[in-house]
């Protein structure tokens, strides 16, 4: 047998490496480990490696997190994990974890790790979107956009209003191979009927009254990148046939033109409305599902990932602050948030904040000054149907607002269009 170096074998990796002992101490790091976490081997090596990379004071299963290193000394099981890493200046980075069986020269065993980062340099719109949170189903969310963003098919994101739909569709261009290319939003329940055609896919002059010069559409502008439909099940009944023949061929048309144009893109949609649902009541196409729903993705609530409330609260009392000095929340107001339902999920904690910002004293914010409506989270949730509580939320903010529509949609982070939607089925106009 060739004796080869353990610096040299873990170096030819192009991951973050380490090498971890029975006594969870560093005994080797890769080059690409310490220049990705700021690091260097002398600074690292012989520490307990919950102290790098977790800085903690105790190894993870201690705190209730998987711990590979503990599935393999003690079940001698090689496992992948998601945790959250930091660097050297205490930066968090959510980061998937791949456990090995190593076997030294002596035959003592090993652990090695191989990480693989599932951030991405996303820019400073989606930073401001709040990409923030650490709870186990925030983690598995973003490591399987990370997943599915290596894939060309096309991606249907499902999640309730205010998730952040917009914000995983950005992740997921940023991850993929057309990162350089441009990434085009459309809100499909913002555009009328009558422009939707000429939105897609461009006019040219005088293909009706008003259009008085040639526009390209968002296929066009999005060529080698990425489109995204948000709310996708709003798009006109009429107009899914054109959109399904554009997504089966790649080519298409100007409204009032006669040149066949062609556009590679990569099409990432999302709604909160159950597709199936719509195509059994007539109004979605289901050959159209079958062209969206390549992969299907469910974003998770902000109900399901209370634990992140406070991260996210923190960074957009910050954000809201601007150049002042940032408020903070009270134990009382903490508590207040991480105990109510939020139907509008992180676009209504913004929303409740920035109301709180403008009332509360001395730079605290105190439950008084959250003025949430007065439905909060049944003793049982089980027992609560959601669509229950989103009725009795929508009709506490119809009180709170006496009625107005506009300020009700801005409470809830969505337009008046999908409120009048919700308010016709809730019974509530």
């Amino acid at each position: 047998m060739p004796s080869i170096e353990l610096q040299d074998l873990i170096d030819a990796n192009d991951q973050p490496f380490v090498v971890i002992d029975r006594d969870y101490r560093i005994v080797a790091a890769n080059q690409r480990y310490c220049a990705t976490y700021g690091v260097t081997p002398v600074a690292i090596v012989g520490q307990h490696c919950y102290a790098v990379s977790h800085h903690a004071s105790r190894p993870c299963h201690e705190n209730g997190e998987q711990c590979p290193h503990r599935a393999l000394f003690e079940h001698g099981e090689a496992v992948e994990v998601l945790h959250t890493h930091f660097h050297a200046d205490d930066q968090p980075e959510r980061t998937r974890i791949r456990g090995h069986a190593l076997r030294g020269a002596d035959g003592e065993r090993y652990l090695g790790e191989q990480l693989f980062p599932l951030e991405a340099d996303i820019g400073t719109d989606c930073d401001a979107m709040q990409m923030v949170g650490q709870s186990p189903a925030f983690l598995s969310c973003v490591d399987n956009l990370a997943r599915v963003a290596e894939s060309e098919a096309s991606i249907l994101l499902y999640g309730e209003s205010g998730v952040g739909k917009e914000l995983a569709a950005r992740f997921i261009h940023a991850r993929s191979m057309r990162s350089g290319g441009a990434f085009i939003v459309i809100n499909c329940a913002a555009v009328p009927e009558t422009l939707f055609e000429s939105e897609l896919f461009g006019h040219e002059r005088g293909a009706f009254s008003g259009s008085s010069g040639l526009k390209k559409g968002l296929f066009e502008l999005a060529d080698g990148g990425t489109l995204f439909l948000d709310e996708v099940a709003e798009i006109p009944l009429g107009l899914q046939a054109k959109l399904l023949r554009v997504l089966e061929s790649g080519e298409f048309r100007r409204v009032g033109g006669t040149h066949t144009l062609t556009a590679d893109v990569r099409l990432v949609s999302a709604t909160n409305r159950r597709l199936l649902d719509e195509v059994d009541e007539k109004r979605f196409r289901l050959d159209l599902y079958y062209r969206l729903a390549g992969i299907d993705v469910v974003l998770p609530t902000l109900r399901e990932r209370r634990d992140d409330i406070p991260a996210l609260s923190t960074l957009m009392l910050k954000r809201l602050a601007g150049n002042r000095r940032a408020c903070r929340l009270d134990a009382t107001a903490l508590a207040t948030l991480q105990a109510y339902e939020f139907p509008g999920n992180v676009r209504e904690l913004r929303n409740v904040l920035q109301r709180a910002v403008l009332t509360c004293r001395d730079g605290v914010i105190r439950a008084t000054d959250l003025h949430l409506p007065t439905v909060m989270a049944p003793a049982q949730p089980s027992a609560q149907p959601l669509a229950d509580v989103e009725r009795s939320h929508i009709r506490a903010l119809l009180d709170t607002h006496d009625g107005h529509r506009s300020r009700v949609a801005a409470a809830l982070g969505i337009t008046e269009r999908t409120l009048y939607r919700k308010l016709k089925r809730y019974d509530l106009s």
